[in-house]
């Protein structure tokens, strides 16, 4: 397994804002796009015939100053779904782990860590608001990615380059 770097990884993302600002040397930061309320009567069961998941609301956004270009939501403690605006198409060999932002930690806010295979347009997570309140911009970055490929890539095994077994010259095997 390896990590892909930063670079690579854009590659497999779409929705950026700001691919400057987004792209570091092994993480591609993620970015807030909705954050919804959940009501809490879901329900899980063994089979599945009771599911039911949580009905989500949209949290309204504010805008603090008239010149401000986004809005924020103000979160009170509890659980909320945040939608990120970058959606991942992974490789058969690869695999993701969205992680939080250090400063969303630092504001008393979290979701765990998450990994990911194939293809999603939409991500999105659980975030959990510790603290009595936080405040998040529209866009702002609160997430990152990180894509780990493993074992050797599809052209290669099949070509029998890379990692792929080859029979040594001139030897006869034994059957």
């Amino acid at each position: 397994m390896e990590p892909v770097t930063g670079r690579e990884a854009v590659t497999r993302l779409t929705g950026l804002i700001s691919p400057k600002f987004q792209v570091h040397g092994y993480a591609v930061d993620l970015t807030a796009k909705q954050i919804y309320g959940l009501d809490p009567n879901g329900q899980v069961d063994f089979g599945g015939s009771e599911y039911f998941a949580s009905a989500r609301v949209p949290v309204a956004s504010l805008r603090r100053d008239k010149e401000d270009k986004y809005e924020w939501w103000a979160l009170d403690r509890g659980c909320y779904v945040l939608e990120f605006n970058e959606g991942l198409r992974l490789a058969e060999n690869e695999f993701a782990i969205i992680e939080p932002d250090d400063r969303l930690l630092r504001c008393g806010a979290m979701h765990a860590m998450t990994f990911l295979r194939g293809q999603g347009e939409r991500m999105e997570t659980l975030l959990v608001v510790g603290t009595m309140s936080v405040q998040i911009k529209q866009n702002a970055r609160v997430s990152r990615v990180r894509v780990f490929r493993f074992g050797p890539p599809p052209a290669a095994a099949a070509t029998g380059g890379a990692g792929g077994k080859k029979k040594a010259a001139g030897k006869k095997t034994r059957r």
